[in-house]
């Protein structure tokens, strides 16, 4: 039985070991910028990027498309493993922009745990409480970093309180900064009384120190007189009001351990990195239509959470990302896709650093690993090696921003591949005009969405199109008698036609109030934003 945990010692070993998180901010709170730290800290790479800079700057890893590194922002998903002593992380770096939320959803369902990160000035912003709310409906435990301490920053008390007022849950502080901006000194570890020190000139850091409390004379003497004395005052407060570290607690999402420093400057990252590492949690169980499932179970299996088309320019191939939620896969074996019932032969599975990728033999709960796709997978998708099951569906989010695709050459097949594969992505939905010229209409969750869609069209498939907005807000499947159907889409102004490639028929509505009408007004008939 799939529910019985395995005996493997080295299974239950590795599922131990591994820690699967990704990082969620506001756009310009310093994620990729963190990312990038985390694997320099690691040693999984020698030399970190800069997110935005001069051309003589190398490229951060996570953002590994062309119009990332042209744009300064992530669109899209990346996965990056390494080891760092005994662990085994996979890093789900996230696109920030509100645009790009469905990666970032489907991202979520794929990690046992997240760190957020927040602006130390600008405190929680409107990304960051829309992707916390994902995070609290699944329960998956986090890591708070604050971020930017060496730049003017609010009151952490304020910060904390914000924490706790805005996204309703409990903030402990596990270390405590001294000072802010140009006063900025380092930090104080309330859990083993360690002062990590800040050294603006050259962004070099002297040693930590051991000190017995806050209230260590010696203190007084490595930061002076009135930055000690405000350090015992406000860790005073912090102690008093009863604040202390629960490890169940975090796990239960009860509350979110909460550490300051500078992402950009290198500095608190180490100590950040040490209890991510001893605290995060590993792959826990998941569940399925068997009920719950757990890692250590000796059957394999596993879902597709992303596709991606285009990772290795040359071979304009597609991969499905795969997260392994219970037992060994291994290259070659012969994996059930349970939407079509099909079997495949896993000959070609790879891991993943950035852009990067590299063949693996084995991979345990909690990997992603990479499987060429050609057209054999899809967002959702449960796979299984010996035991049927299938795992919950991802949701889809229904598109809000429309434009037509306009083809300005005489590469139709290149047209053609581009939008049916970077509609495969989920990058957007694809209708087609059941009147007048079938000209695909594009829909998105935002409008950075179609500039990004016309940027790859063009430089993947070297397809030169125009992409023109239309009026649209709102699109829905339509369920119910073909001419009460008929009937209904003849008679509502402000409505447009249409299906989708599976020739499902659909309706555009140019406003709210259309929509609503329709649903007021027919009540034979179902409009859905999302189809099972």
């Amino acid at each position: 039985m799939l529910t019985v945990a395995s005996t493997d010692s080295t299974l239950i070993a590795e599922v131990a070991r591994r820690r699967t998180f990704a990082i969620i901010s506001h756009p310009d709170a310093g994620k990729t910028t963190l990312t990038e730290k985390l694997l320099l800290y690691a040693g999984a790479i020698e030399l970190a990027g800069a997110v935005r800079g001069r051309k003589s700057e190398r490229a951060v890893v996570s953002d590994w498309m062309d119009i990332e590194r042209e744009r300064g922002i992530s669109v899209t998903s990346a996965a990056v493993e390494f080891d760092i002593g005994a662990h085994h992380l996979t890093l789900l770096d996230t696109p920030g922009h509100k645009d790009f939320s469905e990666d970032t959803y489907r991202t979520l369902f794929a990690v046992d745990g997240v760190v957020m990160v927040i602006d130390a000035a600008k405190g929680i912003e409107a990304q960051t409480r829309k992707l916390f709310e994902v995070c609290k409906l699944r329960k998956l435990p986090v890591l708070t970093f604050i971020n930017k301490l060496d730049q003017p920053s609010r009151d952490p008390f304020d910060l904390l309180d914000e924490i706790e007022r805005v996204l309703g849950i409990h903030a402990v502080p596990m270390n405590w900064p001294i000072g802010s901006g140009d006063r900025f000194r380092g930090v104080f570890d309330l859990q083993d009384s360690i002062v990590h020190f800040y050294e603006r000139k050259g962004r070099a850091h002297e040693a930590p120190v051991q000190v017995s409390s806050a209230h260590d004379p010696r203190l007084a003497e490595l930061l002076g007189q009135q930055p000690w004395q405000h350090l015992i005052d406000e860790t005073s407060l912090v102690t008093g009001a009863g604040t202390v570290f629960d490890h169940q607690g975090y796990l239960d999402f009860l509350h979110t351990p909460v550490f300051f420093g500078s992402a950009l400057s290198n500095f608190g990252l180490e100590p950040f990195l040490k209890a991510l590492t001893e605290l995060a949690p590993p792959p826990r169980p998941r569940m399925s239509d068997l009920g719950l499932i757990p890692p250590t179970a000796p059957h394999f299996t596993g879902f597709v959470f992303k596709i991606q088309a285009n990772m290795n320019r040359r071979h304009r191939d597609r991969i499905a990302f795969l997260r392994v939620c219970s037992g060994v896969f291994e290259k070659d074996m012969v994996i059930t896709n349970a939407r079509q019932g099909a079997e495949i032969r896993a000959s070609r599975p790879y891991r993943f650093f950035g852009g990067k990728r590299e063949t693996i033999e084995k991979a345990y709960p909690g990997d992603v690993v990479g499987l060429v796709n050609p057209g054999q997978f899809g967002i959702g998708d449960t796979l299984y090696g010996d035991q049927p099951l299938k795992y919950p569906p991802i949701p889809r989010f229904p598109a809000e921003h429309f434009g037509i695709a306009r083809l300005r050459d005489v590469r139709f097949k290149q047209f053609d591949d581009g939008i049916r594969q970077l509609e495969e992505e989920g990058l957007m939905q694809v209708l087609y005009p059941t009147v007048g010229r079938r000209e695909p209409i594009l829909g998105t969750v935002g409008p950075l969405q179609l500039e990004v869609l016309k940027a790859r069209l063009e430089n993947e498939y070297n397809v030169q199109c125009d992409v023109d907005s239309l009026p649209y807000k709102a699109a829905r499947w339509v369920v119910g008698p073909a001419d009460k159907i008929a009937a209904m889409s003849a008679s509502t102004a402000g409505t447009r036609s249409a299906s989708d490639r599976d020739g499902r028929p659909m309706i555009l509505f140019e406003s709210e109030w259309a929509l609503e009408y329709c649903e007021r007004n027919n009540p034979d008939i179902k409009l859905m934003a999302v189809m099972p």
